[in-house]
């Protein structure tokens, strides 16, 4: 039994708790079983088993326990960076708070997540300037047309009126995101697959060729840029220069985005122990 199995078990559809049957399998596991399965796989793995569900949205309170798991583990860790162990204790905990709630989020992170709207800040609308045709017609223009009329004459009302473009500033739905708000984190070459066509092969070959996208790198999505999470820590504390953040500071953080999946696949590791 895998994690992914485990989610089902969340959102069961009917009293029947099992991996499958028992009509078919006398030996499969019961509901109590799998409940003691995933309480002793929470307490083997905790940060790995509270991630994932974390991730796959089945609690906020374990994606909490997540975050906060890898700010210990962080805490523990961050010394061997010269530019973190200089800070204070109160500062230090705040800033590997923010690194690992950002880690988190680019851990969770798939092809199917969305993210808010640059465009319009996740309002859904923007300001945009808009020009319409003004037509405006003169005191004394009123009366040629008005005589004109009264001694049988044709008149053209639109030869006597005047004409200006004018720049008028209007709330216009964003074209980015039809007015939803948020936007797709798939990957704009592969379209959330994480392969695409290699041209290159695929003219030597003379058949379509796939390889993994280089712009994702087959993950199939974007990830959260690290300039973010930087953003984050500078209103924290101005003690970490960019040149910092880029010589050590990303690549600790980096390491907290992997320890979520090492985490998680010692997770599923336990869960296949228990349960074999």
């Amino acid at each position: 039994m895998n994690l992914e199995n485990t989610v089902k078990y969340h959102f069961a559809k009917s009293t029947l708790i099992s991996d499958s049957p028992r009509a078919t399998a006398s030996d499969s596991l019961t509901g109590t079983d799998i409940m003691a399965a995933m309480g002793m796989t929470q307490e083997r793995a905790a940060m790995g088993y509270s991630a994932f569900l974390g991730k796959m949205g089945i609690s906020r309170n374990d994606r909490e326990r997540a975050i906060a798991l890898l700010s210990e583990y962080a805490l523990t860790k961050c010394d061997k960076v010269a530019a973190l162990r200089k800070l204070g204790d109160e500062v230090k905990a705040q800033v590997m708070r923010q690194l690992a709630t950002f880690a988190f989020e680019d851990y969770s992170r798939s092809a199917a997540s969305v993210k808010q709207c640059d465009c319009c800040a996740g309002q859904g609308f923007i300001e945009a300037d808009v020009f319409s045709m003004k037509t405006s017609m003169s005191g004394c223009a009123k009366d040629i047309i008005q005589k004109s009329k009264k001694w049988g004459l044709k008149v053209i009302p639109s030869q006597h009126q005047d004409r200006r473009q004018v720049k008028e500033v209007a709330r216009v739905l964003c074209s980015t995101c039809k007015g939803k708000k948020v936007v797709s984190c798939a990957c704009n070459d592969c379209r959330g697959r994480g392969k695409a066509v290699d041209q290159e092969e695929t003219k030597k070959q003379g058949v379509p060729v796939f390889a993994n996208c280089k712009r994702c790198s087959g993950r199939g999505h974007e990830r959260i840029p690290s300039t973010e999470a930087y953003a984050a820590v500078c209103q924290i504390t101005g003690a970490i220069t960019v040149a910092t953040w880029e010589k050590s500071v990303k690549h600790f953080y980096d390491q907290l985005i992997t320890k979520f999946d090492i985490e998680e696949a010692w997770a599923e590791a336990q869960l296949k122990q228990i349960t074999r």
